[in-house]
């Protein structure tokens, strides 16, 4: 998903860093109108995360690199627009200190890694949430199928990228066979993953989820009933007064 310098024209590049920087000031305005300031350490342990977990590379073609992708984990954990961000930076420290793809391209990188799981792998966890009740199982489950179809979504996007600004005359039948089969075991892999850290964090600590806000209220375990309190002064008046009654009359009586 990281393609090196020359591989595209100059137009696609910027056509590339044009998209990838209008995706981020929308997440950007999107964040600052959420005000979670508290998500940002978690943002940075999750940024550290990705680094390590998308080290593993696997060759696929001349130039390219496979690997696992994680930006749906990102956006499920952290939402769609602090989760694309924090991809995006990951993705410029990649290039930038790893090597990983060239600099020119850097906007068609971050298009692909970190906008699609955004506005389309987010948008379809949610409708699979509604799908699948919105248990944690349900939940586990909705964002493992998102992130396997996000994946191999990002891999079109990566052929798309190669179709339509190739620098040189590329056999695009052949990269697009060996991308989309390769990031289709991605896929499954990523995608089991994925389901498995959303259901072992919802299991302990269902708050750093943040997909889950809207159904996690529905998990809570219900309240044991309040003991019996005994009967105020007030309901005992009536007994009482009736007491009171019963033994006027009988002073009445021996009078």
């Amino acid at each position: 998903m990281h393609i090196p310098d020359g591989f595209l024209s100059g137009e696609a590049c910027v056509a590339g860093a044009a998209v990838a920087a209008t995706g981020l000031a929308v997440c950007l305005r999107k964040l600052r109108h959420e005000e979670r300031e508290r998500d940002l350490p978690i943002a940075g342990l999750a940024a550290a995360f990705f680094l390590v977990g998308d080290a593993p590379m696997f060759p696929i073609t001349v130039g390219t690199q496979g690997h696992l992708l994680g930006g749906a984990l990102a956006v499920c954990l952290l939402g769609p627009w602090l989760g694309a961000i924090t991809v995006a930076v990951v993705a410029v420290i990649q290039a930038l200190a790893l090597g990983d793809g060239g600099i020119s391209t850097i906007g068609l990188t971050i298009v692909t890694l970190a906008l699609v799981p955004a506005f389309v792998g987010y948008p379809l966890a949610v409708a699979l949430r509604r799908v699948l009740g919105g248990t944690p199982k349900g939940l586990a489950i909705a964002c493992g199928i998102a992130a396997a179809i996000a994946v191999e979504l990002s891999a079109g996007v990566f052929v798309g990228e190669f179709a339509l600004g190739a620098a040189v005359h590329i056999d695009l039948s052949k990269i697009a066979a060996s991308t989309l089969g390769a990031y289709g075991v991605i896929a499954i892999v990523e995608g089991t993953i994925t389901g498995l850290i959303v259901r072992a964090l919802l299991s302990v600590r269902p708050d750093l989820v943040r997909i889950a806000e809207p159904v996690r209220a529905r998990w809570a375990a219900p309240q044991p009933p309040s003991p019996r309190q005994p009967p105020s002064r007030d309901e005992s008046w009536p007994q009482s007064d009736h007491r009171s009654s019963l033994d006027g009359e009988r002073v009445e009586a021996v009078r």
